[in-house]
């Protein structure tokens, strides 16, 4: 392995030397080849040491001809004859080419490539990014290395396909780099990268001759804007030329050295019938595994880490797979090498083609010690195992295990979540038939007991539910249960599982107290709805004709909500005054229930009695707001409307809190009366209220009414008051128009809120 290791460095200068020649020189890698034998043989030097003395001295490449005399019209200004005079051959970038070509032979993947590239152009022109492309057989591209970009775009950018627009495949085809110096102009042409595109104001991409074309591009980005100087250009020339060893090296990890050792070591390998690797570990200088070195493997094992067709023998397993840093196989070969304990990773399912059908297999990876090295194999699980593993999942998920019993031999066997489920160590062993139930408490063991014995005897099965306490505290078991009898119908053998029900009873009985609950609540809302019914039937007693107060005929009407189990607040009261005037009253508390219908019964008996006793209307709404602040009983607030009419003068004096206005009809329109302000009782303790009047005239219609009448949801309130006004307003199909007909035309099928309707008429004119 020592041997393989120096022979493949050797290889690696070797072909940087020769990668070199070929850029300075243009002659091909079989030419490059036989320059440095030849200079080794004329120096009398080992052609490894011709091959460092190379790559120490190199110059860039010779300016093509023209080139130095002219500047072309992709050149940046000032980049002409004047402003190279004194650099047709710049100490400093063949300085600057010397280091890097003595850095790069320490390079051994594209990565470490373009994390080295990036650190030496950064410094020489201020690049921020180095992108290294490999051309596809489809051609398009594959990002082999980058430096400088974050890892998501990297995965955007991971695979290009072969579409025009594309800067480094237009490199590629072309054979002559791409200079993108003038951002808004190289963005109408190509496709840039970068999120957003401008992070990188100027781009270089350079084709890399590998062998005898140019197969990989390497993209250098800046974050500053302007052209790129023939100095850099012939810089990245130079770059170009000693990267194309390097990557000449990475482009054959296969061709290693031929070893008598080595070649056993992988003919072994070969012959294996499972997938299989050897790996030697690769240790940073703190003595830390870095990475490690394929060695040997089977064919199979590319496809198995995701890279069918490529041969990981010979390479560097994070070259060859990178992402297996992060996966639990890549912690499982350090716990081996640390420990010297075998791993085995969990199963993982691997799609192959069989006779042409795509199927999908189990595989287990296993890694062993060998020495200081691992060895490390996957394992195609049979049908056998899969069945196994899917009776184990089936088990697991479903809380149950099976049980068997021999009556013959009186031998016991539980699955592992069978010992699970009943609290029991597999040590202590499964319970013969006869005792199981004794695992139940006292009141369930008569029916297991019952259950088990017709069984045994007759071949009867069952399927039976009984308890058993464990440390966890009860559990509802299902036992269900078949003999099989022998030639003479004997039962022999008894088979069956057992189920942990223990979360689906818990569920059911807490949906039984739910249940309970449930029903105990709705008696108790119906008793109160039929409390508050009575009480509010009590407090409002319906008419059922019309009745005349001080020259007025007064219809009234009120209809209890449809959905729900609560009585509401809306409440009215058509009186006639000791001076012969009218009071008419409608109002609505806040809420339903008895809370509601009590507030009710104390604003209606109190309204009535202040106006009596010569209250004016504002100042009784005034001390109701007064007496919802101040009541302890009652945190409600309520809406009203007071209107005292006055036969003498057919004067309707009127005052509201917070309530729908008024609608008179006169002379077949509708209107609603200008409301007065007023706050609703119990928002505030300095509510302000005004008063209105209205002069009636014979053949008046006046309809007070609580919101429970023109507020129908998702039908906002305004839409039921017009509505309201256009029934109203509406000329009757069959005589006068009745306090009936309208509710049937204003209400929907289904109430959700009480509806109390005062239908006032004026004797005289048309009445409708």
């Amino acid at each position: 392995m020592d041997r393989l290791r120096d022979q493949a460095a050797t290889s690696a200068v070797v072909e940087r030397a020769k990668g070199a020649v070929m850029a300075l020189t243009g002659c091909s890698a079989d030419e490059a080849g036989e320059r440095l034998r030849e200079r080794a043989k004329t120096a009398r030097h080992t052609l490894l040491e011709e091959c460092w003395i190379t790559l120490g001295s190199l110059v860039p490449a010779a300016p093509r001809p023209g080139e130095a005399d002219e500047a072309t019209d992709a050149d940046p200004p000032g980049a002409g004859p004047a402003a190279l005079a004194d650099h047709d051959t710049p100490d400093d970038v063949a300085t600057a080419l010397t280091r890097l070509g003595q850095a790069l032979v320490r390079m051994v993947t594209p990565h470490d490539l373009a994390r080295c590239l990036l650190e030496h152009l950064a410094r020489h022109m201020a690049a921020d990014a180095v992108m290294i492309y490999a051309r596809r057989p489809d051609g398009g591209l594959t990002l082999a290395g980058h430096a400088g970009i974050e890892d998501k775009l990297a995965a955007q950018w991971g695979q290009v396909p072969p579409l025009s627009g594309i800067a480094a495949i237009d490199a590629l085809r072309a054979g002559e780099p791409r200079w993108l110096e003038d951002f808004t102009a190289d963005e109408q042409r190509y496709l840039l990268i970068g999120d957003p595109p401008d992070r990188w104001r100027s781009r270089a991409w350079l084709p890399v001759p590998v062998a005898d074309s140019a197969e990989v591009c390497i993209g250098v980005l800046r974050r500053c804007a302007g052209g790129f100087t023939r100095r850099d250009r012939a810089h990245l020339r130079g770059v170009s030329g000693l990267c194309a060893g390097r990557l000449r090296a990475f482009d054959t990890p296969a061709e290693r050295p031929a070893d008598a050792a080595t070649d056993a070591v992988q003919a072994l390998f070969e012959a294996l019938p499972v997938a299989a690797m050897l790996l030697t570990p690769l240790r940073a200088a703190s003595g830390e595994t870095e990475d490690f070195q394929v060695e040997a493997a089977t064919a199979q094992v590319g496809e198995l880490l995701g890279r069918a067709g490529e041969e990981p023998a010979g390479r560097r397993l994070l070259e060859f797979r990178p992402a297996l840093a992060g996966e639990p196989l890549w912690q499982g070969f350090l716990h081996v090498l640390a420990t010297g304990e075998p791993y085995e990773g969990e199963p993982f399912a691997h799609e192959e083609v069989v006779d042409g059908v795509a199927e999908l297999f189990t595989y287990a990876a296993r890694v062993a010690p060998l020495g200081d090295a691992l060895v490390v194999s996957w394992v195609r699980h049979g049908s056998s195992d899969r069945q196994e593993q899917r009776l184990a999942d089936i088990q697991r998920l479903g809380n149950l295990g099976w049980a068997n019993w021999n009556l013959v031999t009186r031998e016991a066997s539980w699955s592992t979540q069978v010992f699970t489920i009943v609290g029991r160590e597999p040590a202590q062993g499964a319970v013969p038939l006869h005792q199981v139930p004794h695992l139940a408490l006292p009141e369930d063991t008569p029916a297991l007991t019952r259950a088990v014995n017709e069984l045994v005897r007759e071949a009867r099965p069952f399927d039976l539910p009984f308890r058993i306490r464990t440390t966890g505290g009860i559990r509802h078991l299902r036992l269900v249960a078949e003999a099989v009898s022998d030639q003479r119908g004997a039962p022999v053998e008894v088979h069956g599982f057992i189920q942990d029900m223990t979360a689906r009873r818990r569920a059911e009985l807490a949906l039984v107290r739910s249940e309970r609950a449930i029903l105990t609540q709705h008696d108790v809302l119906q008793a109160e709805r039929t409390l508050a019914f009575r009480l509010q039937h009590a407090l409002l007693p319906m008419a059922n004709r019309p009745v005349h107060l001080a020259g007025l005929r007064v219809e009234v009407a009120y209809l209890p909500a449809q959905s729900g189990v609560h009585v509401g607040g809306d409440w009215f009261s058509a009186i006639e005054l000791p001076d012969g005037d009218a009071l008419l009253v409608v109002g609505d508390v806040a809420g339903h229930g008895v809370d509601a219908v009590a507030t009710m019964a104390q604003l209606r008996f109190t309204a009535k009695g202040m106006v009596i006793t010569g209250s004016s209307l504002t100042g009784a709404l005034a001390r109701l707001n007064t007496l919802l602040l101040h009541s302890r009983d009652s945190q409600s607030t309520a809406t009203m409307v007071l209107a005292r009419y006055s036969p003498r003068q057919r004067r309707l004096i009127w005052a509201q809190a917070g309530h729908p206005p008024l609608l008179l009809l006169r002379d077949g329109e509708a209107r609603y009366l200008r409301r007065p302000g007023g706050m609703l009782l119990g928002a505030t303790t300095t509510p302000v209220y005004e008063q209105a009047e209205c002069r009636l005239a014979p053949g008046d219609r006046l309809i007070l009414f609580t919101d429970g009448l023109v507020e129908h949801p998702p039908e906002s309130i305004d839409r039921g008051l017009e509505r309201l006004a256009d029934a109203v307003a509406a000329p009757p199909t069959d005589g006068p128009g009745s306090l009936g007909a309208l509710l049937a035309q204003m209400l929907p099928d289904v109430r959700r809120d009480d509806v109390c309707v005062v239908d006032v008429r004026v004797p005289g004119g048309l009445d409708r």
